[in-house]
């Protein structure tokens, strides 16, 4: 063959190995497409092709991940092991620059020429190959690691390119210094490399004879002086003599003196000192002992800091913190109170739910600020270890306490203000239940005697002022949730949002982004656009974010015009009104600093329609619309339900459809409609899940509608859980539906007469301008929201136009004369309270 002809050898990639030619080896094979490679040979296989990876960490390399050039090798002997590896012992043949790389099934294969050189040895040559060889003995001398037979077998050898491929097998060089020499084909070049690298080897070897001398001098001497150290120790003790310097364990000895410790720490302390008094200080056992004991001596055992007894004082910083939130400004003022007249009274847990950004977290460090303590946050999100809440214990390697002890730790009194912050985002594995571990921190008969395991002693966490946060209390353990308090933060009306921009989140970023009062002015028109055209939240979160890119966007301009303004300054005056430009927002430039709005409104229908009703649901980010609607036509009784619905809703819809069959006398429904006619019950938005009970009775009147003919009025809202006897049963998430009604331009609202309680006190705070419809069951609904039905206009011509003979007509009467009156809807008394319209049906 000649060495410029082309063939195909079977392709085994290589991750920490080079071959040279003319060498040796045994390879093993076990991964991947390698594997499947060598499986793949015939047993008349002789030859493969090893090629090393650019990557030794990539574990089935592709074609990319393989240097172009490797060894064509001679299979000697295949052997399977017990594990599944394959055995292969090769002998090195010749250097192959591989064209391309090919995969037949799972093996991989690739087109190589020869890449060796000429076999002609010049004077040149053999001269750097004896030079070569001097280098190598001289290697040998400094490395008795590697026996000097070697030199003999590479000596017998006669072709200098396969006396530099053994030296080069024989040297510890990194991969890619071996995947060099391999390709480099000049023989001579090849030797010039290979003895660059012994002598920098034989250099390397001399300073690590040095260094390990050095260093076996050094050891040798400290062990001396540790040696006539500990004689020195002994002679002071027989004389009553003191060494005259403090050593670790006297020092942690002083410290825990003058520490006030509970009687069972302070003898923990002491045996553990003890402890470290028999060991010697470079023991891997001393230094576990002494940090043990440094934590014992820094987590605050008695410390403690004063609350403050000024409730007036207290309810500024809150009111100046925080705008609204009545109830949990008024939970903190009532335990400071008790505080006051109880000082054995043990900290609260309590647990602040609502949506994001309604600013929860923010409310803890507010807490803390006006009870006088110190604040600490620990985040929950993602925990999944319990022994990040109890510690490891101190038999593993690098164990600490866990959260609650550290946090402790930092903040240096026994009686804090604790934020475990996202309750609601701890998972389980099988590491362990973190919201079990919690259990005993956050049960103020338990806290008292929590137990680290890192610690080892009980702690007292009966003083802490416990706040946990979370999104919803759905994913917290019963048992957990059953141990806090829980205030409910719900969303922010848009009149709160207003006044919250207008106190806190304008001021404040105005002056992060460095603007003073006069050089922006944003009008209270232009808020609310900002709040329902460009964020879409419960909380203020984006509000604020919004806030910052319209400051930003002044910012710019204030900046570039100053700029201008010194250039101008130049060549030319400038006014004095150009000094100190004011840049008022306006709600029609908003689009010129924000962009587009990304937001509209919730609408409902414009006007009455048939078999559509406007139901109201809850979501983490607040209250929406939820508009039901309902097509009958002909079929055999099916029921379809759209728009991604979950069980408790399906469920909801089918006892609406019973309740309904029930009723078709009333309703003036055929009763055999089941029978005869499939009904479709669509919610819009199908890419968004929905679930729960409260849109019952709105499937319910939009049924009714749909089968009976009459149109639903298009300006209520409703919601309710309904029964099969038509009752309405209790909702949840009041405040938020009752603003998303609100928002949407719809006046009047049906909730449960149970629902009452809710709305009086959410009047207290903020008066809604709602009317509201309490009922009790669905009969009322269908009585409010459907209207009568109307006579067809084209029925009552054909049967005007058919008149009795000799009737005498009178065009002037027929035109003055008006149609019969609609029967109007029933009028339902009711009341005005707090600027809610409130109406009792029945």
């Amino acid at each position: 063959m000649s060495p410029a002809d082309t063939y195909v050898l079977p392709c085994v990639p290589l991750r920490e190995l080079v071959l040279f030619p003319h060498v040796t080896t045994p390879i093993f094979v076990a991964r991947g497409r390698a594997l499947a490679t060598v499986e793949s040979l015939p047993p008349s296989a002789t030859r493969l092709l090893l090629v090393a990876q650019r990557d030794a960490r990539d574990e089935d390399p592709e074609a990319e991940g393989l240097h172009q050039i490797g060894t064509e090798a001679e299979i000697l002997q295949v052997l399977r092991l017990s594990d599944g590896t394959i055995k292969v012992l090769v002998e090195g043949l010749s250097r192959a620059n591989v064209k391309e790389f090919y995969i037949e099934g799972e093996s991989l294969w690739a087109e190589v020429v020869s890449a060796e050189e000429s076999g002609e040895v010049s004077l040149n040559l053999e001269a750097r190959c004896r030079g070569l060889l001097s280098h190598f003995e001289d290697y040998l001398r400094v490395n008795q690691r590697i026996p000097h037979e070697i030199y003999a077998a590479i000596e017998s050898l006669e072709n200098p390119s396969a006396i530099a491929d053994a030296i080069s097998a024989n040297l510890p060089i990194s991969h890619s210094e071996r995947q060099q020499l391999l390709e480099t084909i000049d023989p001579e070049e090849r030797i010039d490399a290979l003895s660059s690298l012994i002598d920098r080897e034989i250099e390397l070897l001399k300073v690590e004879r040095k260094v390990r001398s050095r260093a076996r001098r050094q050891m040798n001497k400290n062990q001396k002086e540790f040696y006539l150290s500990e004689q020195l120790k002994a002679i002071q003790k027989e004389l009553g003599e003191s060494d005259g310097m403090m050593g670790d364990s006297e020092e942690l000895r002083q410290k825990a003196k003058e520490l006030r410790l509970p009687r069972e720490v302070a003898e923990k302390v002491d045996k553990e000192i003890g402890r470290l008094d028999m060991m010697t200080p470079l023991s891997p056992e001393a230094s576990v002992v002494r940090t043990y004991v440094e934590w014992l001596l820094d987590v605050p055992w008695s410390k403690k800091t004063r609350d403050r007894n000024d409730l007036e004082q207290a309810w500024k910083i809150l009111e100046s913190d925080h705008f609204g939130l009545r109830k949990v400004k008024e939970r903190i003022l009532e335990h400071l109170a008790v505080k006051i007249l109880n000082k054995g009274i043990r900290g609260p847990i309590l647990c602040f739910v609502g949506p994001p950004g309604v600013g929860k977290t923010s409310l803890g460090r507010s807490v803390a600020r006006a009870l006088g303590r110190k604040f600490i946050r620990v985040s929950l999100g993602g925990v999944r270890d319990e022994a990040e809440i109890r510690g490891h214990r101190r038999t593993y390697i690098g164990a600490l306490p866990g959260r609650i002890v550290q946090s402790m730790k930092k903040a240096g009194t026994r009686n804090p203000v604790f934020l475990l912050d996202e309750i609601d985002k701890m998972g389980a594995d099988f590491r362990g239940d973190p919201a079990s571990a919690l259990l005993e921190t956050l049960d103020p008969e338990q806290n008292k005697n929590f137990n680290d395991h890192y610690l080892e002693v009980d702690y007292d966490l009966s003083q802490v002022f416990f706040i946990t946060t979370a999104n919803s209390t759905d994913a917290i353990l019963p048992a957990l949730l059953d141990r806090m308090e829980v205030i409910n933060l719900p969303g922010y009306t848009d009149e709160e949002k207003l006044e919250i921009a207008k106190r806190f989140l304008v001021p404040k970023q105005r002056e992060e982004h460095g603007l003073g009062e006069g050089n922006i002015e944003i009008p209270d028109d232009t808020i609310p656009r900002i709040i329902n055209e460009y964020t879409r939240e419960s909380g203020v979160r984006n509000l604020e974010r919004e806030l910052g890119s319209l400051c930003r966007k002044v910012a710019r301009k204030l900046v570039a015009e100053k700029g201008a303004r010194a250039n101008n300054r130049k060549g030319k005056k400038t006014s004095v009104a150009d000094q100190g430009k004011s840049i008022r927002v306006t709600p029609g430039s908003l689009e010129k600093y924000l962009g587009v709005r990304r937001y509209t409104l919730d609408r409902p229908e414009s006007r009455a329609g048939l078999g559509v009703a406007t139901g109201l649901a809850w979501t983490p980010m607040g209250g929406v619309l939820l508009p039901v609607e309902v097509s009958v036509f002909a079929g055999k009784g099916g029921l379809i339900l759209t728009g991604k619905l979950g069980d408790v809703m399906k469920e909801s819809a089918r006892a609406a459809i019973s309740w309904l069959r029930s009723r078709t006398k009333e309703l003036g429904i055929p009763g055999n409609f089941f029978e005869k006619k499939d009904i479709h019950i669509h919610f819009p938005e199908g890419a968004i899940p929905k679930d729960g009970p409260s849109a019952g009775i709105t499937m319910g009147v939009a049924l009714a509608s749909a089968l009976s003919g009459r149109k639903v009025r298009h300006d209520i809202a409703m919601s309710g859980e309904v029964t099969l006897r038509g009752r309405v049963l209790t909702i949840g998430g009041v405040k938020e539906k009752l603003l998303a009604a609100r928002r949407g331009g719809i006046p009047k609202v049906i909730l449960p007469r149970e629902n009452e309680k809710d709305v009086i006190e959410l009047e207290e705070e903020t008066p809604l301008g709602l009317e509201i419809h309490y009922v009790e069951n669905i009969d009322e609904v269908v009585e409010i929201c459907l209207l009568p039905k109307t006579r067809n206009k084209n029925a009552s011509a054909s049967k005007a136009a058919v008149k009795k003979k000799g009737l005498t007509r009178s065009l002037g009467a027929d035109t003055k004369r008006r149609p019969a009156s609609v029967p109007k809807t029933p009028q339902v008394g009711g009341k005005k309270r707090g600027g809610t319209i409130v109406r009792r049906s029945g």
